[in-house]
């Protein structure tokens, strides 16, 4: 394979999972990827302003964006991997009650701060369970909004935060105790697909880096990482 440069816009949320799987296909392809990670609107963004990309990794809400998805091959969506809302807390504080969505409630209301990322996929899917648990005000006040996944956790480990609610996979540090995720009743996913510009620079290389994201050995770094592949 040519020496080539791959360009990649990445959802923060999955940003573990991809930095292995991009690392091994440097290695075994020689092959320079240059990553952009952000949350929602900064992603919306960066494909709108023109950042140069060949392929997307981002949650499928980017990808519903009208002027992002007018970027794409049609036809090039693939679902990668998908990831549950959960809560965690600082490693040896007491486990919270969140068994039930009346629970979770209880619990959310009962915590000083909560650190999570509103300008996110998963924060538009948070506001939507703060709204069904009719606690949205409540929550804007305790809410410890974080610029990045890896924040969180260090929100929640130095007692900035009490509670981390976010993605499982995200939530997972050794200074965290993951309490579980949210009740069935509330969850949503967050789903992350990937796409590939009209505009590639490298195809070829895009479409093996495709290949390779979604191959066994991908998934399971992927399901190693906390999250469901495809």
């Amino acid at each position: 394979m040519p020496e080539a440069e791959l360009h990649i816009l990445g959802g923060g949320g999955i940003a573990d999972a991809l930095d292995e799987v991009v690392a091994r296909f440097e290695r075994a392809h020689g092959v320079t990827i240059v990553l952009r990670y952000g949350t929602l609107p900064q992603l919306i963004d960066m494909a709108r302003q023109g950042v140069p990309f060949d392929l997307a990794v981002v949650p499928r809400d980017v990808l519903e964006d009208t002027a992002v998805r007018a970027l794409i091959v049609p036809g090039s969506i693939r679902t990668v991997a998908r990831a549950g809302i959960g809560v965690a807390v600082r490693l040896g504080a007491p486990m919270p009650d969140i068994s039930t969505p009346e629970a979770l409630k209880r619990t959310l209301l009962a915590a000083r701060a909560v650190a999570s990322i509103p300008a996110s996929a998963t924060g538009a899917r948070i506001a939507e369970i703060y709204a069904e648990l009719g606690i949205a005000a409540d929550m804007a006040a305790r809410t410890r909004a974080q610029p990045g996944p890896k924040q969180i956790a260090e929100a929640v480990a130095s007692g900035e935060a009490e509670l981390g609610l976010f993605l499982l996979n995200v939530l997972i540090d050794p200074r965290l105790a993951i309490v579980g995720p949210v009740p069935a009743e509330l969850q949503r996913e967050v789903v992350y697909d990937l796409a590939v510009a009209a505009k590639a620079s490298a195809p070829e290389v895009a479409r093996a880096f495709v290949a390779h994201l979604l191959s066994p050995v991908a998934a399971e770094v992927i399901r190693g990482r906390g999250m469901q592949p495809g």
